[in-house]
């Protein structure tokens, strides 16, 4: 892997002129003040330096991925040379379950959810330094907030690197179809959560073909205008969505990815047999599922 030593700072001028080599983040986000020359400075850098094997983005403790994520996930000048491969959090055993239960003066998502609900790799580090007993509790904390990640158990942060690069978690293609992929992560369809936590993963799985133009006006619905309710009627805050579609008229998978505000979708392989089928994890707050059941199926066409 090439690169120099990240210890080095970088000034990034208005015109995202590169000065020195690297880019230090001293307010912890990328995606505010910084978002356009942070983009334009990794483009000048590998102007400068050639092609690069991987970038790795290291934040702070507070930092909210989900913005950054989508500068690199979305930004059509990136897109040939740059894609966003995933997002990896690592979670203290010792500390961490204290840290899901904080609660927020305004009301927010706190930090420690936010960041598991987002991540497509979940790295539980210093399992030597709690029990059996408080390393299951903190595993079943963390699953009912993401139930999609990936879950890799370390001491010392010792892990190995093909469990954490070249994930492609927001890429149309998998190493086998997205259904497979979502039983080998241990979905449960009927979401049933022991632990009362703000944050939530919720699976729907339906047979048929569903309007293009009706999902889409759904998901418009659920992330731009944010009016689609729980049955308490507070709006479904949603974090992070995936989902593989069987679109009317359409003989490949639709990959549908969504994070905060932002979707995209992608057409995949074929369907292998004639069992069509819609499968979308949702994870976020005030998660309904009979909302969201309702909203997906009033999409189908067919069953």
């Amino acid at each position: 892997m090439t690169g120099d030593s990240v210890e080095k700072s970088m000034s990034v001028g208005q015109q995202g002129e590169l000065y020195e080599e690297w880019l230090e983040l001293r307010n912890g986000c990328l995606c505010c003040s910084v978002k356009d020359n942070g983009v334009k400075a990794i483009e000048n850098l590998m102007s400068k330096r050639g092609k690069f094997d991987y970038i790795l983005l290291e934040t702070t403790g507070l930092a909210d991925p989900g913005p950054i994520a989508s500068i690199f996930w979305l930004d059509e000048e990136l897109c040939s040379d740059i894609y966003l491969d995933g997002i990896i959090v690592m979670v203290d055993a010792k500390y961490c379950g204290k840290q899901i239960h904080e609660r927020k003066e305004d009301g927010s998502i706190n930090e420690s959810q936010r960041q598991i609900a987002l991540a497509d790799v979940i790295i539980i580090n210093k399992t030597d330094l709690v029990s059996s007993e408080e390393l299951l509790k903190l595993r079943q904390e963390v699953r009912s907030i993401n139930s999609f990640a990936k879950l890799h158990e370390t001491t010392q942060a010792k892990v190995d690197l093909g469990n954490i690069l070249d994930i492609n978690a927001y890429g149309a293609y998998e190493p086998a179809s997205m259904e497979h992929v979502f039983g080998e992560r241990g979905f449960s369809t009927t979401d049933v959560h022991i632990l009362d936590k703000s944050v939530t993963t919720t699976t729907l799985e339906m047979e048929g073909s569903v309007d293009r133009d009706q999902l889409d006006g759904f998901i418009q619905r659920l992330l731009w205008e944010k009016n689609v309710n729980s049955a308490e009627g507070k709006p479904l805050e949603i974090l992070r969505l995936k989902g593989v579609i069987a679109v009317s008229g359409e003989d490949r998978r639709m990959v549908v990815q969504g994070v905060h505000e932002l979707y995209d979708v992608q057409f995949t392989t074929p369907w292998a047999s004639t069992q069509r089928r819609t499968i979308v994890v949702f994870i976020g707050r005030n998660l309904d599922r009979s909302v969201l059941k309702k909203e997906l199926e009033s999409c189908l066409i067919s069953r």
